[in-house]
């Protein structure tokens, strides 16, 4: 797994995800980032599910101002620290081993607010798309023009209506599909 583009283009990660983690293609990465383009910029960036982190990493290369990575597995969250280490990026991030929806609730009660947030959880856990989607449309972590993107199987068919965001777009690139959001009213 390598970086894409920005300061820290061309390096490899010295950790991939560890088992029964399906990473992220390097196309769908630069897929993603290409979407979102400049918005990255100083962003406060969400990577949940962030096995070994190439997501958010990649982000704090083309200058996201913070990154918060947040996966259960301690496996995940060790190979996210020596990435991090070994490219000396750890200031300004962040590493959460704990569910997503117990992330949500300690960002909300720091009242932390994203302004990209990127949700990749297991592809056969619709239920849990559903249910950080919903928490998500609360706007108590969103900030204002912030977006949402969810990695997903694109046989899934995300959710357009959900109170709080509206669906932006859907990708479809191979097996994979991302959905964008943002906030309703924006």
């Amino acid at each position: 797994m390598r970086i894409i583009a920005g300061r820290y283009k061309s390096r490899r990660l010295a950790a991939g995800p560890p088992d029964k983690t399906r990473p992220t293609s390097d196309k769908l990465r630069e897929t993603v980032f290409n979407i979102l383009g400049n918005r990255v910029i100083e962003s406060v960036f969400l990577d949940a599910y962030a096995g070994a982190g190439a997501i958010g990493i990649e982000a704090i290369s083309r200058g996201a101002r913070s990154v918060c990575f947040v996966d259960r597995a301690t496996r995940a969250c060790a190979a996210i620290r020596t990435n991090l280490e070994t490219l000396n990026v750890e200031e300004d991030c962040r590493v959460l081993r704990m569910e997503c929806s117990d992330a949500l609730s300690l960002c909300v009660r720091e009242r932390i607010g994203f302004d990209i947030v990127y949700l990749d959880p297991p592809y056969d856990r619709e239920d849990l798309y559903r249910r950080d989607l919903a928490r998500l449309s609360t706007n108590a972590l969103l900030n204002e023009g912030s977006i949402v993107v969810t990695e997903h199987l694109r046989s899934v068919a995300m959710p357009v209506n959900i109170p709080g965001l509206a669906h932006l777009r859907t990708h479809r690139q191979g097996d994979s599909a991302l959905t964008f959001y943002n906030l309703e009213g924006e």
